[in-house]
């Protein structure tokens, strides 16, 4: 009876010692996000005082309206729309094709071109050949400076290869010795048997594209090609510089400066929660893809 009672003991307290740990890195994820959306939801001249944790103290919406205001907010919207579907859709379908490339065994210099695909991952040209180099290829101030340069991701196309070695070669095979055309093997079989790890490739790529506001800033111009992300950097940093200037004045600068204060701090967190909001609605859709596929090779048979 004795032995017995012991483990019984023991995986209790595992367990009760595993739902702590869960229960304390959910809290370490909720409450930052809580953080964010009660100084968004408070007026930033209340914010500024301090003292504000997860519930806003002054609830008001003046944040998100001032966000809205901005010029071109629905145009960036828009492109941040296209470059994040075509941008996604063809760089996934691409490297897919890149990847299952390399699982071939018989490929001719399959090993070299994998290294010169891994050697870009630790090493990079610079900012100023990178712009140089799509000066030179007419990309820069173009819609399509977002959408090119990111077709290829080094490290999506390590995980889709390392998903696509899973998929039983005697299936191939055997659809090769029917008379498939390659092509139709890759899109008929390969992809549909990788799900999990497409979906965890398609949710990297989209992210990096919606989030990307460094492209709009550096390589382009005209301000009806920007996306959202890069309008409301620039928003971010003339509020900031704003209220930097007027924080060195004082007397009839005073009520200025406490206008810009309601959108203080209070600004930026609206702003994240504009650009996050489109991701955070999507990603439960595609978690339990994401999970399966984030795992794929780290288990072998």
């Amino acid at each position: 009876m004795k032995s017995t009672t012991k483990p019984m003991q023991s995986s209790k307290w595992s367990q009760i010692i595993f739902y702590i740990v869960l229960i304390l890195m959910s809290l370490a994820i909720i409450l930052p996000f809580l953080h964010i959306l009660a100084l968004a939801f408070n007026s930033g001249k209340d914010a500024a005082t301090g003292g504000i944790t997860f519930f806003p103290r002054k609830p008001t919406t003046e944040n998100f309206h001032e966000v809205f205001k901005q010029k071109n907010l629905v145009n960036g919207f828009f492109i941040s729309v296209f470059r994040t579907v075509i941008g996604t859709v063809a760089g996934v379908f691409l490297m897919s094709m890149a990847a299952w490339a390399l699982t071939i065994p018989d490929l001719p210099g399959r090993s070299k071109i994998t290294f010169f695909i891994f050697f870009t991952m630790l090493f990079s040209g610079g900012t100023i050949p990178y712009y140089l180099v799509l000066s030179q290829l007419n990309l820069t101030n173009t819609i399509w400076v977002y959408v090119i340069p990111s077709l290829y991701s080094v490290t999506n196309i390590l995980l889709l290869r390392s998903a696509f070695q899973q998929v039983p070669m005697s299936l191939v095979e055997a659809a090769r010795i029917d008379g498939m055309k390659e092509f139709r093997i890759f899109t008929d079989m390969v992809l549909p048997m990788s799900k999990p790890t497409l979906a965890t490739v398609t949710l990297f790529t989209a992210v990096g594209h919606w989030n990307d506001w460094f492209a709009g800033s550096f390589y382009v111009r005209n301000q009806k090609l920007k996306p959202l992300a890069t309008l409301l950097q620039d928003m971010l940093t003339r509020q900031q510089g704003l209220a930097d200037v007027l924080a060195k004045n004082s007397g009839a600068a005073y009520q200025q400066l406490d206008k810009v204060q309601i959108t203080g701090d209070s600004l930026q967190m609206a702003t994240i929660i504009v650009v996050i909001l489109p991701i955070v609605i999507m990603y439960p859709f595609i978690q339990k893809y994401f999970v399966q596929g984030i795992t794929i090779g780290s288990v072998k048979e």
